[in-house]
């Protein structure tokens, strides 16, 4: 590819996706939009370390976000979010399952 800022854009999307906490928020939204107190409640988190992270999540175009007068409420900007999360969950139980299989022939 000639215009390389494809691939800049791309790495940012990926590091607002690098902290296990984002990575559980798409989980949690990956059923429909929530509440930020609800989500402060499923996460067990602080009140700002949560709201810093949906604020990153949320420039970057991960998230959406719609504010009324009771609460926030977040949702992926696009289901294919949780479907790039949920393949990359699977490249890693197959790097799991692979280094287990490692593991038993070095002990045998």
């Amino acid at each position: 590819m000639k215009d390389k800022r494809v691939y800049k854009l791309h790495a940012e999307v990926c590091k607002a996706l690098a902290h296990p906490l984002r990575i559980e928020v798409v989980d949690l939204l990956q059923k429909g939009e929530l509440c930020f107190s609800d989500m402060l409640e499923e996460t067990g988190g602080l009140k700002s370390n949560l709201s810093q992270h949906l604020t990153i999540m949320v420039n970057s175009g991960i998230l959406k976000v719609k504010k009324d007068s009771r609460c926030n409420y977040y949702r992926l900007s696009s289901s294919k979010v949780a479907k790039a999360c949920s393949l990359m969950r699977e490249v890693l139980i197959e790097n799991l399952k692979k280094q287990q299989e490692l593991h038993k022939q070095l002990l045998k």
